[in-house]
């Protein structure tokens, strides 16, 4: 069995946890900011796991890490 290519991409976006879940980075904080409050950019810091729908489709993505 020929090894198996990780995505690049998504190798960049997510971070596995100890537990086997994936941390994501939140959207909708990269432009057009002043329109938004800051209260909701204040929520958009940080990261957020990744829903259990997609975390399948990410670890196909990563199987290495």
């Amino acid at each position: 069995m020929p090894k198996l290519k990780t995505h690049r991409g998504a190798a960049k976006r997510f971070k596995r946890t100890k537990n086997g879940k994936f941390l994501r980075g939140k959207a909708f904080k990269q432009h057009i900011l002043s329109s938004k409050t800051t209260k909701r950019k204040r929520g958009l810091r940080g990261t957020t796991t990744v829903a259990d729908v997609d975390a399948r489709k990410i670890a196909r993505m990563l199987p290495y890490k």
